[in-house]
């Protein structure tokens, strides 16, 4: 019995040592490291500074409402409460523009409990994506304030249809062709000869 008393004591000694050591250990790897947060890249704003407009729709009555807010904020609007846990745009030199926020919807039944009636990712320019399936309220991003690092410049307009051809100009009507087409030489045999024969 005093080998597994002895044992069990000079474990929780040793623990109790490496958790002495971890946060003095932190201190050090932070003071080091180059004063970014990790998970952030420099010039990127913090997630808590970000601020996004969120639309929330009444079925009932077709009314429209612009919510401001921050991440980690939540906002009631009569029996609903709409919770903005991030936001994101991309970044003014991708070429694919989206504008999305990570949504909880929350909603007071008639039996005035709350039931959270959505909870994810949706986008501004494909609010197909990730439907909010509520018959009375829904809810998307409008916009999300945040800056960028420099980078490249954004990528030019993609093309439209353009009126330059790499195909030969026909001549104008009152011009006559440099060279006249050739005629066919003998035109080819009809469907109805081939299948008498």
């Amino acid at each position: 019995m005093r080998a597994g008393t002895a044992i069990c004591v000079a474990l929780a000694f040793a623990l109790a040592a490496c958790g002495r050591q971890q946060p003095a250990q932190q201190e050090q790897s932070g003071q080091q490291g180059s004063g970014v947060l990790k998970g952030t890249e420099a010039g990127v704003t913090p997630m808590r500074d970000r601020v996004a407009v969120i639309g929330l729709l009444n079925k009932r009555n077709g009314i429209v409402r612009d919510l401001t807010m921050k991440p980690g904020q939540s906002i009631r609007v009569k029996d609903a409460i709409v919770r903005l846990r991030a936001c994101e745009t991309t970044a003014p030199w991708e070429q694919e523009k989206l504008t999305g926020a990570f949504l909880q919807l929350d909603v007071q039944g008639a039996d005035k409990k709350w039931r959270r009636v959505f909870s994810g990712w949706v986008y501004k320019e494909s609010p197909s994506l990730n439907v909010v399936e509520h018959p009375v309220y829904d809810v998307w991003p409008k916009s999300c304030a945040m800056s960028f690092p420099p980078g490249p410049p954004p990528p030019p307009a993609p093309a439209g249809s353009s009126s330059l051809s790499s195909a030969q100009k026909s001549p104008a009507p009152d011009e006559s062709p440099a060279t006249e087409p050739a005629a066919p030489a003998e035109s080819p045999p009809s469907a109805v000869v081939n299948n008498v024969m």
